[in-house]
């Protein structure tokens, strides 16, 4: 038997859900809550939303979990499997790379599974340039302010004062891609941004050109000879 979820992305092309931003914006709470809304509303083990895990080369964090924030991979290893052409994209950021795996993105995508993913600005161009632009919906998240936006980066302390101030130079530069994005958020509430995500989200796939099988589904309404013969009595 065929579960309900699985039925409904049987009946929709999965497409590529991009969130990028500056450093400090709320790309990655807003990405990891858009995905736990997903799998609570889903009533199978099939939700409609998964997301991309990349690889990276840089240490890991503590409560990380490898596996599931990122494939916590070393240098050698990360330019062999780029060499054998296994990354959708890749970047080099702060001194470490990061990559996303095409395997699972095509997996996902020939289920009807749309992925969702938490890159910046360059790997989304990389992906753009790869896939069919059909298949990628780009949404950049902006802060409220500059001031925000630093107050955000100096509380959560993940970054010393030196790579801080590097992160704050490259906002300004960082922001201007927006232009290259279908969607543009303004995180002043989190609340608000993510209503607004998931609001593109689902109207993504209601867009008729997702649909497989809406022709034969709307000439199914079509009266039979029989139907009409029926109808005149």
């Amino acid at each position: 038997m065929i579960n309900n979820n699985a039925r409904q992305n049987s009946l929709r092309q999965g497409f590529l859900f991009i969130i990028s931003s500056s450093s400090g914006t709320g790309k990655t709470t807003l990405a990891r809550r858009l995905l736990a809304s997903e799998q609570e509303s889903s009533n199978d083990k099939t939700p409609s939303l998964r997301m991309s895990v990349s690889c990276t080369t840089r240490p890991q964090l503590a409560g990380e979990v490898d596996g599931e924030d990122y494939h916590f991979i070393d240098e050698e290893t990360f330019h062999e499997r780029k060499q054998r052409g296994e990354f959708l994209e890749w970047a080099e950021v702060f001194g470490n790379f990061y990559a996303t795996p095409h395997a699972p993105v095509s997996a996902a995508l020939a289920e009807g599974i749309d992925v969702l993913f938490d890159i910046d600005w360059q790997g989304a161009e990389q992906i753009y340039e790869q896939m069919a632009s059909e298949l990628v919906v780009r949404v950049f998240l902006l802060p409220p302010s500059r001031a925000e936006l630093e107050r955000r980066l100096v509380t959560r302390r993940r970054d010393g004062s030196s790579e801080l101030d590097l992160r704050l130079e490259r906002v300004a530069e960082e922001i201007k891609h927006y232009v290259e994005y279908d969607y543009v958020v303004i995180n002043d509430d989190l609340e608000r941004a993510f209503t607004s995500l998931r609001s593109i989200l689902q109207a993504e796939r209601c867009k008729r050109e997702r649909r497989n099988g809406l022709e034969e589904f709307v000439s199914s309404f079509a009266l039979s000879t029989s139907d009409s013969s029926l109808l005149k009595l």
